[in-house]
């Protein structure tokens, strides 16, 4: 069975990402290693540090030994760390959140980038403009940090973290064409922040399982 493995760097997005997986790619296996510390330490260091990215590699090893065709590296704030690692590794390594920027800078020329966590800002906004360059185009990127909403989301305040998030949308939806969120367990206020802005809104998981459909498709391991 085509078997892909996600690694995640917190709690709470595995819950949205199986049922779209099972849409997305019905008959193929998806098996989640979630360690929780890797977001904690990156948050308390406010950068990916060098035990983080030795872990992830770790994990990622793991995938292989656990048979993976495919793996889905699901934390925008660790991307970099993905790309630089990928020569290691005899198995893809499809970000979550490629097809979303690609897809972003594309169609539009100003995007607003909202993040509940300023980690995820910085390696979001190195994203988006290396895809626009990728496709000889010029963006402008405006960021919107949601101050507090991550720390809501995960004491259990989902409200607060949604009102956090549309309060930043606010600040930059007259400055952007679209806006893009940076993390995918932001998909929760998709189409809140569409309905409410009247913009575009990208978000990260139904985009990453798409990708990864298309690069199984490419190996030829998809239908599976």
């Amino acid at each position: 069975m085509t078997t892909v493995v996600a690694v995640y760097t917190g709690q709470g997005l595995s819950e949205r990402i199986a049922p779209i997986f099972r849409e997305e790619l019905p008959g193929c296996r998806l098996v989640n290693i979630i360690d929780d510390s890797l977001i904690a330490e990156v948050i308390q260091a406010g950068n990916v540090t060098t035990g983080v990215i030795r872990r992830l590699v770790q994990y990622y090893r793991h995938a292989e030994d656990i048979g993976a065709d495919l793996i889905l590296n699901t934390c925008s704030s660790v991307g970099e760390v993905a790309d630089r690692v990928r020569p290691l590794f005899h198995i893809p390594i499809v970000k979550i959140d490629d097809e979303m920027a690609r897809q972003a800078t594309l169609n539009f020329e100003r995007i607003g980038v909202l993040a509940t966590l300023p980690t995820t800002l910085e390696p979001t906004r190195h994203l988006l403009q290396r895809e626009a360059e990728l496709q000889k185009r010029q963006v402008t990127v405006h960021d919107a940090l949601a101050e507090g909403a991550y720390q809501a989301l995960v004491s259990g305040q989902p409200d607060e973290h949604d009102r956090l998030i549309y309060e930043a949308a606010k600040s930059v939806a007259g400055k952007a064409d679209a806006l893009v969120l940076a993390q995918g367990s932001m998909v929760r206020m998709e189409k809140t922040l569409r309905e409410e802005t009247g913009l575009p809104v990208y978000a990260s998981p139904r985009l990453g399982m798409m990708a990864v459909r298309a690069e199984l498709e490419r190996q030829g391991k998809y239908p599976c």
